[in-house]
């Protein structure tokens, strides 16, 4: 891809994206601003590339053979491919549909992605990892248990765990691919109140086919359609 000019926008602007498998295009062209403490959620029906544009992101879409993509995406101001992948993904944290816990204790989980950064100490981890798990709610059900094995907690538990995995790195931008609909009512309003909080200094996108949660957690709801086999934006609101 080619660098265009930097942006002023704090957050992510997308220019021109559009993802091709073998030229088959699968999602666009399309251009979208998400400024930094206004959150957007993506709406829409399954196969309209959603979830594509999420891991274009984070660069993740680079991993599948066979896919491309172009134009361009910024992070405050500067293309994403001015960074390394790994270095990028610690400022873009992604949430997924099923947590994806690792084998090993609750603490060992939330400290994972601090282990590989340099320069920290085995007390600064921990406490990264505890100020993470109580900002994804979830230090109160677990401070007596941190050396459990992060399998035995519960499906919402263990999205809370994933949640508090990334926010231990402190990223600027998380990515939500549809991050409670395996979820009971209670997990999914925990998740619901802190990513509120949380966006109030991050860039926030959250993929969700439920409407009413989209207008909860949003300030600006993305809709994408299916045209002709293609992904593609239809239209931008205000709540």
């Amino acid at each position: 891809m080619n660098t265009p000019p930097s942006s002023r926008v704090q957050g992510l602007e997308i220019r021109g994206l559009r993802v091709s498998s073998a030229r088959r295009p699968l999602v666009g062209p399309f251009d979208l601003e998400v400024s930094r403490g206004e959150p957007l959620a993506m709406v829409g029906p399954s196969g309209a590339g959603k979830t594509t544009v999420l891991r274009a992101i984070n660069r993740l879409i680079e991993l599948e053979p066979g896919l491309s993509t172009a134009g361009d995406i910024l992070l405050d101001g500067q293309s994403i491919h001015a960074s390394q992948p790994d270095a990028l993904r610690r400022r873009i944290g992604m949430l997924f549909q099923q947590p994806q816990v690792f084998p090993g204790s609750i603490l060992d989980n939330a400290a994972f992605g601090l282990r590989h950064l340099g320069g920290l100490s085995r007390r600064k981890r921990r406490d990264s990892a505890e100020r993470a798990l109580a900002a994804a709610a979830l230090w109160d059900e677990v401070r007596d248990r941190l050396k459990e094995p992060a399998s035995q907690l519960s499906v919402g538990q263990q999205q809370r765990l994933c949640l508090a995995r990334a926010l231990a790195l402190d990223p600027e931008v998380l990515l939500l691919d549809e991050p409670t609909s395996a979820l009971d009512p209670r997990s999914t309003a925990l998740i619901e109140e802190s990513l509120r909080h949380l966006a109030r200094d991050r860039t926030l996108l959250w993929v969700t086919h439920d409407r009413g949660q989209a207008e909860r957690v949003a300030r600006r709801i993305a809709r994408f359609e299916v045209r002709d086999g293609v992904g593609v934006l239809a239209e931008v609101t205000n709540r």
